[in-house]
């Protein structure tokens, strides 16, 4: 089994890689080789067979060629930029984010191979004038440049496997929070770095008031669950390939409640409140109402709690003081 993680020097695809390399095993088959590619070198990663790094401009179609080779039997099409990035550059973020997804859809067409392709959409593609609550099928009405292209980017890996170019499934990512690392230009940055922050022994910056409700998921969740996706029999997914991944919705207040009852009083007092009404617009199209029903049913889970997100970050991520 050679697996390809096209956005793997960011902290989802790192962490994937290293969960594959620790299991050794893909779809019930023994793991041969790993490549990451990114627009960055990734990081390595140790494991018992190779991992190898290299570039790769999804934007740029030869590039995409030259790392999607014809041995590659499953892709994670991660690589993306981020929501307020997208926003504010029009043309990059249909660049990368729809164009980039055709770039890879192409190659695995041209190859004839039908490899797995495991696709990272968002909860972005949800907004307007649609009904409480989001089930598996209300219509996609996304309200920012990013949730259109991954919108079309779910068109295109559902008729690509309709037609039998690739066996596609995409699963529309909760916001992933507790993240590691530092800040990013994500409208949904600050869910992370209101709690890695304080935690870290830093201020933070929250722009919304404690009520605003969203709809979160821990890393460690998410990616047992793009391992999962990767796994379901394509019988199973049925004619829509795309789906909610499961997560729960929590207020600004019950995050932070979490964060205390983990780790007590102090980190709460390191966050300042600075209402930024742009970030509020953006956060405020996403619907966060979310019933992933087929998810569910199909093995792919929720934390149990926002105390265990705090918990895997504390575990696997806090950097050593």
């Amino acid at each position: 089994m050679n697996i390809l993680i096209i956005g793997g020097g960011g902290f989802v695809g790192q962490k994937l890689a290293h969960k594959l390399a620790e299991g050794g095993t893909l779809r019930g088959t023994a793991i041969s080789k790993i490549v990451l590619a990114d627009i960055i070198d990734p990081a390595p990663v140790d494991a018992s067979f190779p991992v190898e790094t290299t570039t790769c401009n999804i934007a740029d179609a030869a590039s995409v060629a030259d790392v999607l080779t014809g041995d590659i039997q499953v892709i994670y099409l991660l690589a993306a930029i981020v929501s307020a990035h997208a926003e504010e550059d029009f043309d990059l973020g249909w660049q990368i984010n729809m164009m980039g997804a055709m770039h890879v859809l192409e190659r695995a067409r041209a190859l004839g191979t039908k490899p797995v392709i495991v696709f990272t959409s968002s909860i972005a593609v949800y907004g307007g004038e649609v009904p409480d609550p989001i089930i598996d099928h209300t219509f996609l009405n996304p309200q920012t440049s990013y949730g259109a292209q991954k919108a079309v980017g779910e068109l295109l890996l559902n008729d690509y496997s309709r037609k039998g170019f690739v066996d596609g499934r995409g699963f529309r990512l909760p916001t992933i929070s507790v993240r590691p690392g530092k800040p990013n230009r994500a409208a949904s940055s600050f869910m992370s770095s209101i709690l890695r922050e304080p935690l870290n022994g830093q201020e933070a910056v929250c722009p919304v008031e404690d009520d605003f409700l969203h709809y979160y998921l821990s890393p460690r969740k998410c990616v047992e669950n793009l391992i999962r996706g990767a796994e379901i029999p394509a019988a199973d997914l049925g004619q829509n390939r795309c789906m909610m991944m499961p997560g729960r919705m929590w207020s600004i207040r019950q995050l932070i409640d979490a964060m205390t009852a983990v780790a007590g009083p102090d980190p709460a007092t390191r966050i300042r409140w600075d209402a930024q009404p742009e970030i509020k617009r953006i956060v405020s199209g996403w619907r966060f109402d979310l019933r992933p029903e087929k998810a569910i049913k199909l093995g792919l889970e929720a934390d149990a709690s926002f105390e265990d997100n705090i918990r895997y970050y504390l575990e696997d991520d806090q950097p050593a003081s």
